[in-house]
C-alpha cells in the first residue's frame, strides 16, 4: 500500500506523518484490498485555526474519502480514520453480497 501524506501551506512535523500512516496501515486489518492511501493536512486561520485531515483510499473500483475537523491533528486523524472504517466496512459488505448472488445465479443454471 503506498500512502502519501501532504501539508498544505506549512511543514508538518515527522511525528505528525509517522501517526497518520500507522492509523492508515492499522485499515489493513478491515480490508486488506488496500491500494493507495492519502492524507492531505490543512488548517483554517478565519476559524479559531480549525485543523482539518483529509484522507482519501484508493480500492478496487472505487475511492472512499473521509474529512476530519478539529482542534487538532491527531484528533482530527482519528475522526477521518473512523469515517473511512464504516465506509470500508459498507464496501466490503457490498463485495460480498455481490459474490455471493453471482455464485447463486451460477448454481440455479446447472
Amino acid at each position: 500500500m503506498n500512502i502519501k501524506v501532504t501539508s498544505r501551506h506549512f511543514k508538518s512535523h515527522d511525528s505528525l506523518t509517522e501517526y497518520a500512516k500507522n492509523s492508515i496501515e492499522e485499515l489493513s486489518h478491515f480490508y486488506d484490498g488496500i491500494i493507495k492511501a492519502e492524507v492531505i493536512f490543512s488548517f483554517e486561520k478565519a476559524r479559531n485555526s480549525v485543523k482539518i485531515a483529509e484522507l482519501t483510499l484508493t480500492v478496487y473500483g472505487t475511492l472512499l474519502t473521509g474529512v476530519g475537523k478539529s482542534e487538532d491533528f491527531e484528533k482530527s486523524v482519528d475522526l477521518a480514520i473512523g469515517k473511512i472504517k464504516t465506509r470500508l466496512k459498507k464496501y466490503k459488505e457490498k463485495l460480498h453480497t455481490k459474490d455471493k448472488q453471482s455464485v447463486r445465479r451460477i448454481s440455479e443454471k446447472e
